[in-house]
């Protein structure tokens, strides 16, 4: 299990690739599997752990050599080992995959067009491609899927609270496309107090803060920073709701399952794969305009919290997530390459 250099696993804070990639181990520990974990700093999972930077590169984001350095590290560290397959959720990781004669698994953790759609095509093969999404498989269907795999949380891990506050929460990057804007728009026009919690460690998100943001807050709209895991988890069992107002097709948000598995009701954008995680009506409601935000906000109140926590376990639990891959990994090795690349829920 090939993690990016980025965060340690699992992360204190923001870091949604490190966390899955974190529950993804252990939940396939528990199933039975032999894994040895490639990451950085210290090891917060169960499994064997190699790693290729004694601290977390997070403040280098931005600088491809921490990532090029991890890249470059895996052939040695697999001439030591003896596994199966490679599952890689780093960057330039599947760039060393040529000539591999195990496996490879890409998951393809964000965009799948333009540049990153022509990558994806390059490395595949020798790597195979799992999406988070069946919308992320549908928006690139010339690229060589194996499989489209829901990410998960450990449910029972967050606190579940049916009484809730009176406040929406934005949690997120500090990024135009998340929506913030939007987001502080419609909570106002509704007449209820927002809380912010984002990521501002990267220039263009400071940026984007400093020029958009700063002057809006106070009055209703509530800055907290960047929450560490605990305050997260505390915030998204109190909201009355997440507000989710994306502005582009993200092909996942772990968010939105985090505040499911507390009970927490989505308000989001038609947007990316938000049809596919919120059940409209039962565990949030979508919207197809920003001008319909402030009224689902209100209505969103309606929803069973109960309702929320139970979906979240049927569908985005991390046991679910391991077996999925653990399916996958098996048809891999068991299947030639020509009969891999077939549309798989």
């Amino acid at each position: 299990m090939v993690a990016p250099p980025w965060y340690e696993l699992p992360p204190t804070g923001y870091g949604g690739i490190e966390s899955m990639c974190a529950d993804l181990t252990d939940g396939l520990l528990g199933l039975g599997a032999e894994v040895t974990l490639v990451g950085v700093g210290v090891n917060g999972t169960k499994a064997s752990f190699v790693t290729t930077f004694d601290e977390p590169q997070h403040p280098r984001i931005g600088d491809p050599m921490p990532d090029a350095l991890h890249a470059a590290s895996l052939p040695s560290i697999l001439a030591e080992l003896q596994v199966d397959l490679v599952h890689d959720h780093s960057f330039l990781g599947p760039l060393v995959a040529a000539g591999r004669k195990i496996p490879t698994l890409v998951t393809a953790h964000g965009p799948v067009q333009g540049d990153m759609g022509r990558y994806y095509r390059s490395i595949s093969p020798p790597a195979d491609l799992v999406a988070i999404s069946r919308a992320q498989r549908a928006s690139a269907p010339g690229l060589r899927w194996v499989a489209a795999v829901h990410n998960a949380v450990r449910v029972r891990d967050f606190p579940f609270r049916e009484d809730k506050a009176g406040f929406a929460l934005f949690l997120g990057r500090m990024s135009p496309d998340k929506g913030l804007l939007a987001a502080i728009t419609a909570a106002t026009q509704a007449g209820l107090d927002l809380v912010v919690a984002a990521k501002v460690n990267e220039p263009a998100e400071q940026d984007y803060f400093d020029l958009q943001i700063r002057r809006k807050l106070g009055r209703n709209i509530h800055w907290v920073g960047e929450a560490d895991r605990a305050e997260k988890r505390e915030l998204l069992a109190a909201a009355r709701c997440l507000l989710f107002p994306i502005s582009w097709e993200e092909p996942f948000g772990m968010v939105m399952i985090e505040a499911l598995a507390c009970g927490t009701p989505v308000v989001a954008l038609r947007r990316g794969s938000v049809p596919e995680i919120v059940r409209d009506g039962t565990t949030g409601l979508i919207c197809d305009s920003c001008d319909t935000l402030p009224d689902a906000l209100q209505r969103v109140a309606d929803l069973n919290p109960a309702d929320c926590r139970a979906d979240a376990l049927d569908r985005f639990d991390v046991g679910r997530m391991a077996r999925d891959y653990l399916d996958v990994y098996e048809r891999l090795l068991e299947s030639p390459i020509a009969q891999r690349h077939i549309a798989v829920e």
